[in-house]
């Protein structure tokens, strides 16, 4: 899906609706209050009426396009430029691209953003196996006074565990810490107890954290970065480029972001990478969208929790 063909095929706010309604409910319309099938078009209000419970409702009700003032034609030209954008766009460049330099508020841009960020949510997630590969990076500020070998507490930095089935999907998490209880609760959630190998780096946590597991690991610290063992790669190179983008992306799109919108961010680049060679992201990101639970500008905007950290973590 091109920009010219989003803007060719969904020009109207009819159009838009229409594709809606069917990702919404594919079986046909049924109220979501009370799941009745027998419902009908009020064409005047652009809703729909249960019979039933004699509800009314829009395709747009209690999902992230819900008390939007946006036509639907400049939310699905800003689905395509997102999920487009291999690094990420901006919400300062997104109001540039749509409205102009002089129309149009970052308010507003942002908080378009993040609704469309916050449906990029993967609720079926299967265990990885076959060859899976581990890291931790760091994103944030640099920490004077360190060397490059130092793994204790980075001040000014947040974590991010990265796991990722060799030839198939990468996961991101901000994590509290790099410590083994964080990473073996991480291992358990997400790598199959059937996996061949998990690859990490020399960092000793990763020892216990793995168990039982069948466990191999490349010394960076001795310049070591891919060994080759009957036949097999022994390395954290998948992985390692998986974070190479996210980098790439805070550093020349985002700029900045805070710790506690971290996570979403995250989100953001593991849907688009895990979906990056399919022809329908744009209509599947479409599709999380329309099911996704309304996400309002109050809790966007709430404040942190006790366990959040409110500084923003730019590099």
């Amino acid at each position: 899906m091109t920009l010219l063909d989003v803007q060719n095929l969904f020009n109207t706010d009819d159009k838009c609706r229409e594709v809606l309604v069917k990702l919404r409910w594919p079986a046909g319309v049924e109220c979501p209050r009370c799941h009745g099938k027998k419902i009908s078009w009020i064409k005047a209000n652009k809703q729909f009426d249960c019979s039933e419970c004699e509800y009314h409702f829009s395709v747009l009700a209690g999902t992230v396009f819900n008390d939007s003032h946006l036509p639907l034609t400049t939310w699905f030209t800003a689905v395509l430029l997102i999920v487009e954008a291999k690094k990420g766009m901006s919400a300062l460049q997104l109001k540039r691209t749509i409205w102009g330099t002089n129309k149009g508020s970052y308010k507003t841009a942002w908080y378009l953003c993040h609704r469309i960020r916050a449906a990029m949510n993967e609720v079926d997630r299967p265990m990885l196996d076959g060859t899976v590969e581990m890291d931790e990076t760091y994103v944030g500020g640099k920490s004077r006074g360190y060397g490059s070998s130092w793994r204790g507490e980075r001040h000014a930095k947040q974590v991010v565990i990265g796991i990722r089935q060799r030839g198939g999907d990468v996961r991101f998490f901000h994590a509290e810490d790099a410590r083994k209880g964080t990473l073996a609760k991480y291992i358990k959630e997400n790598i199959s107890t059937d996996v061949d190998v998990i690859i990490t780096d020399e960092l000793p946590a990763y020892k216990s954290a793995v168990g039982d597991l069948r466990h191999e690991t490349v010394n960076h610290n001795a310049k070591e970065y891919a060994r080759y063992e009957n036949g097999a790669c022994i390395s954290t190179n998948t992985v390692e480029s998986a974070f190479s983008l996210l980098k790439r992306g805070i550093i020349g799109s985002w700029h900045k972001i805070s710790a506690k919108h971290l996570p979403a961010y995250l989100q953001e680049m593991e849907f688009r990478f895990n979906r990056r060679n399919r022809s329908d992201l744009f209509i599947d990101t479409l599709r999380h969208m329309i099911t996704a639970p309304t996400l309002t500008f109050d809790n966007l905007t709430a404040k942190p929790s006790a366990e959040q950290v409110s500084e923003a973590v730019p590099f």
